[in-house]
């Protein structure tokens, strides 16, 4: 899945929950998701991740009959009224969740725990052969920003997701399915999150395409004296920039078209580099 990538990716978020930090309670509804799909198609996303519980800080558990309510209409309009073959990604932590969303037409898995809250999500990566994205995080959503430290941020994140790509392989994940994501603002502090994105070479050079899942999150507006997470599209594409030019793979944004651009114009100047 991952042994082809050459330029950037761009995942669009579609979250179906009521509660999601910065667009939740917008595409709760089949059609409304469908619409927000199709825009993002229409703007050159690569893939639509789709989750049914929100990740924010604070955010409790969503019980998996809930999150299957909400993400299986949504995956199969897309299948049958947008698209047969753009991937779809389920962003779960539950393997019974991830299940039903494959048998639905989704074709990738986004983790948010890299197996760490139910390990039948590696074997279900494995069994059914599709890509999986592992992602740092500390703690749970609803404690991780609770007072997070690290002594060097990087090392740990970076030996972390070691393990968790050696529980993949494991568990018979092929290595060209696997992915991993730094998991910015997920039990990070401001700092943290600076020191991670300055260092994203680090986790490129481990052999993995890389994900890099900043859009609208508090930190930058902590940068940018800004509060409200609509207002730091042009500060993501900061960071999709940034990030294209230290060798990331792939970016989970809600604002498609800008990131798009933010990419590939870094895309074209990195190749200029290279000639």
């Amino acid at each position: 899945m991952f042994n082809n990538l050459t330029t950037p990716l761009i995942m669009g978020i579609l979250n179906v929950t009521p509660d999601s930090f910065s667009d939740g309670g917008q595409y709760t509804g089949v059609e409304d998701a469908l619409a927000q799909a199709k825009r993002m198609i229409a703007e050159g996303v690569d893939i639509i991740d789709i989750g049914g519980e929100s990740t924010r800080p604070g955010a409790e558990v969503v019980s998996v009959a809930e999150q299957i309510k909400r993400v299986v209409p949504v995956i199969k309009a897309i299948r049958d009224e947008l698209s047969p073959t753009i991937p779809i990604s389920i962003d779960t932590t539950a393997s019974e969740v991830a299940a039903v969303a494959l048998e639905a037409g989704a074709s990738w898995i986004n983790d948010i725990s890299a197996g760490r809250h139910d390990e039948a999500i590696l074997l279900l990566a494995a069994e059914k052969n599709v890509a999986i994205i592992l992602m740092h995080i500390k703690g749970l959503p609803k404690d991780m920003q609770q007072a997070p430290s690290y002594d060097d941020v990087v090392a740990e994140v970076l030996a972390h997701l070691q393990s968790c790509v050696a529980a993949a392989l494991l568990a018979g994940v092929a290595k060209h399915n696997i992915a991993i994501d730094p998991g910015i603002g997920f039990g990070k502090r401001k700092q943290d999150n600076l020191d991670l994105l300055a260092n994203l070479d680090k986790f490129v050079a481990l052999g993995y395409p890389v994900l890099l899942g900043t859009s609208r999150k508090r930190f930058m507006g902590s940068v940018c004296d800004v509060s409200e997470p609509t207002e730091l599209v042009s500060a993501t594409a900061a960071t999709t920039a940034l990030g294209v030019m230290q060798g990331v793979h792939m970016f989970r944004v809600h604002d498609v078209k800008e990131n798009r651009q933010a990419a590939d114009v870094a895309w074209a100047i990195k190749q200029a580099m290279h000639c």
